[in-house]
């Protein structure tokens, strides 16, 4: 007979890292949807909306804090 191991697959992170790990992405997703959008449908036309201060400071931060997150997601120690 066949002994049998009846063991919980142990998992790499915690609830507490995937928590925090979907507060990441929903930075980031934030942040592309904050870049989007700011084109001309005619070529020949300049929009000066491409140069909105949501697309040139807010967007981009809120990615690099997004990324922040992420990085701290993993680092943290799920057992506390």
């Amino acid at each position: 007979m066949e002994t049998q191991n009846s063991q919980k697959p142990a998992f790499l992170f915690g609830k507490r890292n995937y928590k925090i790990m979907i507060i990441g992405i929903i930075f980031i997703i934030l942040g592309f949807v904050f870049m989007a959008g700011g084109g001309s449908d005619n070529p020949e036309v300049f929009n000066k909306e491409i140069y909105n201060w949501q697309r040139i400071r807010l967007a981009p931060t809120l990615v690099i804090i997004g990324l922040g997150v992420e990085i701290y997601a993993i680092l943290v120690n799920p057992k506390k």
